[in-house]
């Protein structure tokens, strides 16, 4: 296959799963600055590959793709690693609930306190919606300091898979967010493993929430 082409920011979260993503499939890519500062996703040439507008877009032999973590699924079913995604059924599921609740649990829960008091957006200043996102973001770390606890040492259990690669990068933006934390030491412990993975120091993912 030839080199996948990943266009998106570092900034972003979400394009940073993908670039982790390669980084432990071994893979060479080339990334390109879009959005919020550098070419805009707005344009018709960014609509056509993502109607979204929103970053990232990869693009393949096989085609265009947008989703993180589709594109990640894609990537690791790609160069066949089942250790990041399994091929059995029931194992796989295991793996993308973890990787779903990311997206529809997790994600929604830091909005209102990352975009208020990271990215500095006018539409989040407001306190109140600062502190209920606050509470919210810190009870679904709850939830995963319990599963870590139970089910670790990984999120999916024993194995290191996909679902720690976009879970782990929530959990730098809420230890870098400037918010009241509890104290969740299988999450400090869980971290501490994942920054120790030589894809992510090679990638410096917490350099930035």
């Amino acid at each position: 296959m030839s080199v996948v082409r990943i266009l998106g920011r570092v900034s972003s979260i979400n394009v940073r799963k993908v670039l982790w993503t390669c980084e432990e499939l071994g893979i060479e890519y080339a990334r390109e600055d879009w959005g919020a500062g550098f070419a805009s996703t707005k344009t018709s040439e960014f609509l056509a590959l993502n109607p979204n507008g929103l970053v990232p877009v990869i693009k393949t032999d096989d085609g265009v793709l947008w989703e993180s973590n589709t594109i990640c699924r894609y990537l690791a079913s790609k160069y066949d690693r089942g250790d990041l995604l399994p091929s059995d059924p029931w194992r796989r599921a295991l793996v993308e609930r973890w990787i779903d609740w990311q997206a529809t649990e997790l994600n929604g829960a830091w909005r209102g306190a990352f975009l208020g008091l990271v990215r500095k957006e006018a539409a989040h200043a407001d306190l109140v919606t600062i502190a209920a996102s606050t509470i919210d973001w810190n009870g679904k770390m709850e939830i995963l300091e319990k599963q870590i606890a139970m089910d670790g040492p990984f999120v999916a259990g024993r194995n290191f898979s996909l679902a720690d690669i976009v879970i782990g990068l929530s959990v730098n933006r809420w230890l870098g967010t400037p918010i009241e934390r509890p104290a969740l030491p299988a999450v400090a412990d869980y971290f501490e493993r994942l920054r120790a993975r030589p894809a992510f120091k090679r990638g410096a993912y917490d350099a930035m929430p």
